[in-house]
């Protein structure tokens, strides 16, 4: 069995080094350990830090891209070269390399398809009160969201399996923490967490500018794939909410309209109408966009037997040589 680590980088020759030096060596039950990096555009000597240290694979961006087309493409390069687990960690060593162990296993038992590890939010000294609260509010929308039990969805601290790493879609350019813990709850796919310890922080997150824009980037990733994997139930609520609010001044109209004060309310029959046939528009959305989610399920089961031809093709093509 055959385990890959990969780390997003982006000007990270301060503290890559560090991070790979704390990267395990041995687990039991992984016969080879690799090495990657996705170079997301750096500008100072990550490359060649990572070669320096022996890095395996190097994924080269000329520019940057982001951290979710980084995941991607990192993802992509570790089925190619054979990997039967995935890791994914961080170049500012934020977790502890000896918790990797901790995240494959219950994936080389068989137990599960995605670990994500939990990080402890409320004992982390760099973090401030207001962005531990955003992290346990965030994490509780994205487990509605996605019908899961994630308790630390922005966590980039995770272990695939193969099949489920060539079931992964990132639309979003922002992040793939969340979109894909959604997307893998409304497909099905089994996942679970476990407790991780972090290291002190090296550098000041590089993910947001700001908590505001942290938080609304973060709504809109998470409000995105609602949308795309259950697009019926947001639009019904959307347009039910709209049409019953119709109904009720409709009802408050004929009300008036019974006590004879009806000619001094014709405002509340065009507010009316307009609100029903607002809700029935929407809803009509609904089942379109909900056509359209259904076709999305059936493209991506041609891309899953699509990517499984092409990387178990290129894997044997590797074992052989």
């Amino acid at each position: 069995m055959k385990l890959i680590i990969q780390i997003p980088c982006y000007n990270e020759a301060e503290t890559l080094e560090v991070a790979l030096n704390d990267l395990p060596k041995h687990i039991d039950g992984i016969d080879e350990i690799e090495y990657l990096i996705i170079n997301d555009g750096s500008k100072d000597n990550t490359v060649e830090v990572a070669k320096k240290w022996g890095i395996n694979y190097v994924v080269n961006f000329r520019r940057n891209k982001g951290l979710a087309k980084g995941f991607m493409a990192g993802i992509d390069a570790c089925l190619r070269n054979g990997a039967d687990i995935i890791v994914n960690t961080d170049a500012d060593n934020q977790y502890n390399g000896d918790d990797i162990e901790k995240l494959v296993r219950p994936i080389i038992e068989k137990r599960t398809d995605i670990v994500i590890g939990e990080r402890p939010i409320d004992a982390t000294e760099h973090f401030s009160p207001l962005k531990k609260k955003l992290q346990h509010f965030g994490s509780w929308v994205v487990r509605k969201a996605s019908k899961s039990d994630i308790p630390d969805a922005p966590s980039g601290f995770r272990a695939y399996s193969r099949e489920a790493a060539m079931r992964l879609n990132v639309v979003n350019e922002y992040t793939y923490t969340l979109e894909t813990i959604v997307q893998a709850g409304r497909s099905k796919i089994a996942q679970t967490s476990v407790p991780i310890r972090t290291n002190p922080e090296l550098r000041k997150s590089r993910l947001f500018s700001s908590m505001f824009g942290y938080v609304k980037k973060s709504m809109l990733t998470i409000l995105r794939a609602f949308m795309m994997y259950k697009p019926l139930q947001f639009f019904s609520t959307i347009g039910g909410i709209s049409f019953v609010g119709g109904l009720i001044v409709g009802i408050r109209f004929i009300v008036y309209l019974c006590i004879g004060q009806g000619n001094g309310h014709i405002q509340s029959l065009i507010l009316s109408s307009l609100l029903i046939i607002l809700g029935v528009l929407i809803f009509v959305i609904g089942l379109q966009a909900d056509l359209i989610a259904s076709n999305r399920k059936l493209l991506e089961d041609v891309q899953y037997h699509v990517r499984k031809i092409d990387y178990d093709g290129t894997k044997s093509k590797n074992e052989e040589k």
